[in-house]
């Protein structure tokens, strides 16, 4: 008899910050307004894989938060009490960007993210440490 498959034994390591994202519906965006230097937060949408966090924002390159990351891409995002500090990069090959949408397919469905997304032209991967 084994303790391998006890269910209290992994508990420690469910509340990770890639567990908590890969779980949250929407996330809290947090970035540093490029003319006021404030934080600004708001709800995003996510797909955590691995230690990968991508982003899509809605309006692609015209999207307030994604022109603030490319001025300050120090990022903050908050899911279900789980809080982390990250580095956002930019992605603008249209290979990975489509390959980022498909993400957001799979997760949301295609019929909302035609819904509240216009544009794709941008998308955004951090670093989940």
């Amino acid at each position: 008899m084994t303790a391998s498959h006890h269910t209290h034994s992994d508990h420690g390591h469910s509340d990770s910050l890639p567990a908590t994202l890969r779980q949250a519906h929407e996330i809290l965006l947090t970035v540093t307004g490029r003319k006021s230097g404030r934080a600004i937060s708001q709800p995003v949408w996510c797909v955590a894989e691995g230690d990968k966090l991508y982003l899509l924002p809605v309006r692609g390159s015209d999207t307030q938060w994604y022109k603030n990351v490319l001025k300050n891409p120090s990022i903050r995002v908050a899911a279900r009490g789980a809080e982390a500090e990250l580095g956002a990069v930019p992605l603008t090959d249209p290979a990975q960007i489509s390959s980022v949408v498909d993400k957001f397919r799979g997760k949301y469905g295609a019929g909302d993210v035609k819904q509240y997304y216009s544009k794709f032209d941008v998308a955004v991967v951090a670093q989940v440490h």
